[in-house]
């Protein structure tokens, strides 16, 4: 399940927001959310965090 919802929220939000990017950037974060929330913070690499914070920052500054 920690897999497949991130990847069922990316493949919903890339044709509601017209936008492949957008649906990545949320794929990303709930990937990053989600297994945090799991305790499997171990799985999820430095890049995964970093790409993270950094789609974080764009919807925040955006």
């Amino acid at each position: 399940m920690t897999e497949a919802i991130p990847a069922y929220l990316c493949l919903l939000t890339m044709p509601l927001l017209y936008s492949i990017s957008e649906g990545i950037a949320v794929g990303v974060i709930a990937y990053v959310v989600i297994n945090l929330v799991c305790g499997k913070a171990k799985k999820i690499t430095p890049l995964m965090y970093t790409l993270a914070v950094l789609f974080v920052c764009k919807y925040i500054f955006l």
